[in-house]
């Protein structure tokens, strides 16, 4: 890890059930640690995968009366015209790209990663994976948003992953993240990754969480593009 996730504690990782031949990393949203997702994802793990989920640093959030939580940047709005912490985005987005080298080192393919999300954390896994000249093999976004929307697609002009799969999930009934968010988001990912690599899918009277149906879609995506190699 560098910059400001010194001081960060080590990810909470649900590890392989065999020998790991994949990887996923996925990040909290606001306020959250990596411990409940790495719980949520124990219950849908594949025996070749390991989950790695991060915790983020704490900052002060502007948008929470500048009190300090765990945060990946800062968040100053939420609403679409909202201005962003690009720096901060920036600099998160480099700490979570050393995580998928770190991986890497350990003999895992970035190809072999899939990287996600959900809410703060799915938009900087969409920020991450889009800037990276990494190869990865696909991400998973919930209820989120792509930050810096306007530097695309010139900011994804050197990724690697224009091609990638991507997995967009979005509740209906979400207050604090409103679906028009995802549709946004769903038609900027359109325009810069192969479209018909893009799936999205939304769930009825879902609030901003998960639900069981959302987290079999994640599963059949992460077996479709982690599979087994023998």
């Amino acid at each position: 890890m560098c910059g400001n996730n010194m001081s960060a504690p080590l990810p909470a990782i649900v590890p392989a059930a065999r020998k790991a031949t994949a990887a996923v990393i996925f990040l909290h949203g606001l306020g959250d640690t990596g411990h409940s997702w790495a719980e949520a994802l124990a219950g849908i793990r594949t025996p070749h995968v390991k989950y790695i989920c991060p915790h983020a640093p704490i900052m002060p959030v502007t948008l929470n009366m500048n009190m300090a939580m765990p945060s990946w940047f800062d968040i100053i709005g939420l609403s679409p015209d909202a201005e962003e912490d690009e720096s901060g985005i920036r600099r998160a987005a480099e700490n979570i790209q050393a995580l998928i080298d770190q991986e890497v080192k350990n003999g895992i393919p970035s190809h072999r990663i899939v990287l996600g999300g959900f809410s703060q954390g799915g938009a900087l896994s969409l920020y991450t994976a889009l800037t990276s000249q990494q190869k990865l093999a696909g991400v998973v976004a919930l209820s989120c948003w792509l930050p810096i929307r306007s530097s695309f697609p010139q900011a994804a002009a050197n990724s690697s992953n224009k091609d990638m799969h991507v997995l967009q999930c979005h509740g209906e009934a979400d207050p604090l993240v409103p679906l028009v968010f995802g549709c946004l988001t769903v038609e900027k990912l359109k325009s810069i990754v192969n479209p018909a690599n893009v799936n999205f899918k939304t769930y009825p009277r879902m609030p901003h969480s998960s639900c069981p149906q959302e987290m079999m879609d994640i599963k059949q995506f992460i077996e479709k593009q982690l599979p087994p190699i023998n």
